[in-house]
């Protein structure tokens, strides 16, 4: 595919491909001119860097991830894999905490929240699990 295919699939910026390319995240094949030529295969790879950035892995961790197997494809580390889920997991129950204050705060009748038994264990909570967070 010339690189201005895997664009227009992709949606990813050739400066992009070609930061991609220099990290070893992806390679081409072959220029035609001055245009690289990437396999067909690295549609399917762009789309994992994507999930995987959504998911919070860094370009450098996304390159820890993958083992390269033979004819161009490539394995993931499962145990990496375990870990970002388990942070994310973490991340859901922080952020569900929030939202249970955010919601509680926007309908507490209390005149002022920080006399809010409910409102004030809440805090408590979130704080516990931030902490939590920043302590790993």
């Amino acid at each position: 595919m010339d690189i201005g295919e895997v664009v227009q699939e992709t949606g990813i910026p050739a400066s992009s491909l070609r930061y991609y390319e220099e990290l070893g995240l992806i390679s081409s094949h072959a220029r035609k001119g001055l245009r690289r030529q990437y396999p067909s295969a690295v549609v399917e790879t762009l789309r994992f860097i994507l999930l995987a950035q959504s998911a919070g892995f860094s370009l450098a961790e996304i390159k820890e991830l993958t083992l390269p197997l033979p004819q161009g494809k490539a394995s993931l580390k499962r145990e990496l894999l375990q870990q970002k889920s388990q942070d994310i997991a973490i991340q859901i129950r922080r952020l569900q905490a929030i939202k249970k204050g955010l919601d509680h705060a926007a309908v507490c009748p209390a005149s002022n929240h920080f006399e809010c038994p409910s409102f004030l264990a809440l805090l408590r909570k979130a704080g516990r699990q931030t902490l939590s967070i920043n302590q790993k």
